[in-house]
């Protein structure tokens, strides 16, 4: 299988941060969870940012929003996913504690209103449950080796997720109830580590890649088509920008979860323009759902 080409140069957006992960593109600006500070905070495209929100936990997961523009936050540790009110308070809106004892991680929600939420232990089976837009929770699918970023096509039809330890891609269907089934090898990618992904216009995925320092834009089959090379972990990447068309990457020196807070913050925003926009779900213009 012949290389992957590599795009253009990225370009650091803000650095400074403990670690920055699940960057969402919502109302014009790239969203993030500043992890091991608790904050979750809004970054433009020049590089201005602002704190949105101060969770309790040090460790606010992933972020994404109900339909009706409210934001959640998986608060993975306490296994609580949380929703903020209209007056900027935090409440619970799922319990997700009777379903694994084991720290919850992404979260996405579809087109629909279906919200996805994965977690597990780090070197064990990981599950996803689904939270319906009625409030009912249950798990619906298991087995994830480290279940990590998660994406929903543009059709509302299929859920991708990386299975970061066995270093693929996995796809399920979507039934109108929300549940998965036909589950697949969607992209196989051989020596790679695939952490956070969003899918394009072109039915691609970009994926972050940590030990591997760069972001691939992979087809369905497995075939890697555009690379971007970091000076650091790739943990998550996202589509967004006026016309979706700039891929955000928050990347960072790795050294565990007991040193991201320290007074070397190597965290970082880059940009790079790609060729194919942004589409399905995380939406790169969430706000208008």
């Amino acid at each position: 299988m012949p290389s992957p080409k590599t795009a253009g140069k990225a370009h650091v957006i803000t650095e400074g941060l403990a670690f920055g992960e699940s960057p969402r593109w919502h109302e014009g600006r790239l969203w993030l969870c500043n992890w091991g500070t608790g904050e979750i905070i809004a970054v433009d495209e020049d590089g201005k940012s602002k704190v949105m929100l101060t969770v309790p936990a040090v460790l606010p997961y992933s972020i994404d929003w109900l339909r009706d523009g409210r934001l959640l936050v998986v608060s993975g540790r306490e296994g609580l996913l949380l929703r903020q009110e209209a007056d900027g308070m935090l409440v619970t809106h799922a319990d997700l504690r009777h379903l694994s004892k084991n720290p919850w991680n992404e979260i996405v929600v579809d087109g629909r209103g279906n919200i996805y939420v994965n977690g597990g232990e780090y070197f064990g089976p990981g599950t996803i449950v689904l939270i319906t837009p009625d409030g009912v929770v249950r798990q619906v699918a298991a087995n994830i080796a480290f279940a990590n970023g998660m994406a929903v096509t543009p059709d509302n039809k299929t859920l991708i997720v990386s299975e970061s330890h066995a270093r693929r891609l996995t796809a399920f269907d979507i039934g109108e109830d929300g549940d998965l089934s036909n589950r697949r090898v969607w992209a196989d990618l051989g020596d790679d580590y695939p952490d956070g992904i969003c899918v394009d216009a072109e039915g691609r995925v970009w994926y972050a890649d940590v030990p591997n320092r760069h972001c691939v834009r992979v087809c369905e089959g497995g075939a890697k088509i555009d690379r971007i090379e970091v000076d650091r972990g790739c943990f998550a990447c996202m589509l967004g920008g006026a016309e979706g068309r700039t891929l955000f990457i928050a990347a960072a020196e790795w050294r565990g979860f007991d040193n991201m807070v320290s007074d070397a913050r190597t965290g970082l925003v880059l940009s790079v323009a790609v060729s194919a926009p942004g589409a399905g779900w995380p939406s790169y213009n969430s706000g208008t759902r």
